[in-house]
C-alpha cells in the first residue's frame, strides 16, 4: 500500500510539473492543456484520498496509535 501512494504522489507532482510547463509555454493563448492538467490531478488526488479512507475503513491500513 505504503508504494501505491507514492506512486500516485509521483503522478500527481508530474501532473502539476506539466501544468505549469504548459501554463508558461502557451502564454495564454487559449489552450486548455493546463486545466486538463490541473484536472487529472485533482482526480488523481481525490482517488488517492479515497482510497487511503477506504483502506483505513476495511482494515488494510493499519490503526497506530501515538
Amino acid at each position: 500500500m505504503k508504494y501505491i501512494v507514492i506512486i500516485f504522489l509521483i503522478i500527481i507532482f508530474g501532473s502539476l510539473g506539466s501544468a505549469l510547463f504548459y501554463l508558461v509555454k502557451d502564454k495564454g493563448d487559449g489552450s486548455d492543456r493546463t486545466v486538463k492538467a490541473l484536472t487529472f490531478r485533482i482526480a488523481l488526488s481525490l482517488a488517492l484520498f479515497l482510497m487511503l479512507m477506504g483502506g483505513y475503513y476495511f482494515g488494510i491500513l493499519p490503526n497506530e496509535k501515538l
